[in-house]
C-alpha cells in the first residue's frame, strides 16, 4: 500500500480539525497585523508555519486559531490584546472567503467541509484574558471564542499552571465557577497548560466534555505540559478529547534539557523565550549550530498517539500541532502541510481508516456538538452567573 497516497485520500474525506495554531500572535509579533506584509495567500515558508496553500496540502478542514496573549499582559491590557487577536482572525476570514469560513458550531464545521473551506474557530489561551470577569468570558463567547485554556505558562488568581509553582493545588472557588459558566454558555474547557490538580478539578466540576487543545502523553515524555495517564483514563466518562501536540520539548525526552538551554540563551539576548520573529529565529539558529538539537520525528508523535489511544480510547484523541507558536517542529511535520505524513505513519502502524477519521475530524466535531447540547440544558435551568472573585475567593491572590 502507498500509505502517503492513502493518507491524502483519507484527509480529503475526513480532514484535520487542529486544536491550536498561533498564527494570529505571529502576525502581531512579526508585522503588527499587516496582512499585506504576511499575505498567507502567498508562500510564507521561512517566515510562518502557516499559509493557505500549505493548509490545503496538509488536509486541514478545521482550525482553532489561538487568540493568545502573553501572561506579562495582565488586567485590561490582556483583555484588549485578546480583542485585537479576535479582530485579526475576523480580518483573515473576510480577506480569504474562498478558503476560510467562520465557524461557531459543529454544524458550521460540517458546512465548511461540504463547501471545501477551512472552518475557522477561535480558542483563547489563558484565563488572564478575562481579567477575573465572567461578563468578559461571556463577551468573548459572543465574539466567537469556543474554548478557553484556563491558564498559560503562569498561575492566575484562580488556577495553577503546569509550569509555575503550585499555589492553589487546583482551582479556587471562582475557578470552579468559571468552569460552570463555560459549560452554561457552551465554551469548551481547555486543560492544556494547567497543573494536574486543575485538570482533575475541572473534569470533576465540568458537566460538558473538556479538551486538551495541544498536549501529549506524560508517560511517553515526562513533561508537566503533558497529560498523566489517570487523567487520560478519565476522559471517556467525561466525553473529552486530548489533542496531541507536536512541540519537540513536550514530546521528546532528549529535547527537554536542550530547550531549557535554548530558552536561557534567548533570555540572555534580551528576548522572550517564545519569540519566533526573524531576529529571534536567527539567535535560535546560531545556538542550534553550536549545540545540535535532538530531533523529534513523525514517529515520535505517533508514539504519543499510540499511547493516548491505548489509555483514553480512540474516541477521545485528536491533533493540536501548535504551529506558529513554537520555534521548532518535528522532522516530517515542519509546518501545516505535514499532517499526511503523520496519517501515513499511523496507517503503517495498522490504525484503521475508521479510527483515523475519528482522530482527524469526528472527535473534534462531536465534542463541540456535545458542549452545545450541555449548554442548551444548562441555560434552560439557570441564567448567567455574576459571581466575582472577591465574593468567592475572599480576595485576589496576587
Amino acid at each position: 500500500m502507498d500509505h502517503l497516497a492513502r493518507a491524502h485520500e483519507l484527509l480529503a474525506a475526513h480532514p484535520v480539525v487542529d486544536g491550536h495554531n498561533d498564527l494570529p500572535w505571529a502576525l502581531r509579533e512579526q508585522v503588527g497585523y499587516d496582512l499585506d506584509a504576511r499575505d498567507i495567500a502567498a508562500d510564507q515558508r521561512g517566515l510562518l508555519h502557516t499559509d493557505l496553500a500549505r493548509l490545503r496540502a496538509g488536509g486541514v478542514g478545521g482550525q482553532f486559531w489561538s487568540v493568545y496573549v502573553r501572561t506579562d499582559l495582565t488586567g485590561d491590557a490582556a483583555v484588549s490584546a485578546t480583542l485585537e487577536q479576535i479582530d485579526i482572525v475576523a480580518e483573515l476570514i473576510a480577506r480569504y472567503p474562498t478558503h476560510l469560513r467562520r465557524a461557531l458550531t459543529a454544524d458550521d464545521l460540517e458546512k465548511a467541509r461540504a463547501e471545501r473551506r477551512i472552518a475557522s474557530l477561535m480558542g483563547a489561551e489563558g484565563g488572564h484574558s478575562i481579567n477575573n470577569s465572567l461578563g468578559t468570558l461571556r463577551a468573548l463567547h459572543e465574539l466567537g471564542v469556543r474554548y478557553m485554556t484556563l491558564t498559560h505558562n503562569d498561575n492566575i488568581d484562580w488556577a495553577d499552571s503546569a509550569t509555575d509553582l503550585p499555589r492553589l493545588g487546583g482551582l479556587s472557588a471562582f475557578g470552579h465557577e468559571v468552569v460552570r459558566e463555560m459549560n452554561r454558555i457552551g465554551m469548551l474547557v481547555d486543560l492544556s497548560h494547567v497543573a494536574d490538580g486543575v485538570m482533575r478539578d475541572a473534569i470533576a466540576t465540568s458537566t460538558a466534555p473538556v479538551i486538551f487543545s495541544h498536549s501529549s502523553a506524560r508517560a511517553v515524555c515526562d513533561h508537566p505540559r503533558n497529560i498523566p495517564d489517570d487523567v487520560l483514563a478519565a476522559l471517556p466518562a467525561n466525553g473529552g478529547v486530548a489533542m496531541a501536540t507536536f512541540v519537540p520539548k513536550f514530546v521528546l525526552p532528549a529535547a527537554v534539557a536542550w530547550t531549557q538551554a535554548a530558552d536561557r540563551n534567548m533570555r540572555e539576548h534580551g528576548l522572550h523565550h517564545l519569540d519566533t520573529t526573524p531576529q529571534a529565529m536567527r539567535i535560535h539558529e546560531d545556538f542550534e549550530a553550536a549545540n545540535p538539537r535532538p530531533q523529534a520525528t513523525v514517529a515520535t508523535i505517533a508514539d504519543h498517539l499510540d499511547h493516548m489511544r491505548a489509555v483514553a480510547g480512540v474516541d477521545h484523541i485528536g491533533i493540536g500541532g501548535d504551529y506558529d507558536g513554537t520555534a521548532f517542529t518535528p522532522n516530517g511535520l515542519e509546518d501545516v502541510s505535514g499532517y499526511p505524513n503523520l496519517i501515513a505513519e499511523l496507517l503503517r502502524r495498522n490504525w484503521s481508516e475508521g479510527d483515523l477519521a475519528k482522530l482527524t475530524w469526528q472527535n473534534a466535531v462531536r465534542v463541540l456538538r456535545d458542549a452545545e447540547a450541555v449548554a442548551r440544558d444548562e441555560q434552560s435551568g439557570r441564567g448567567p452567573s455574576h459571581a466575582t472573585i472577591t465574593e468567592l475567593d475572599g480576595r485576589r491572590i496576587r
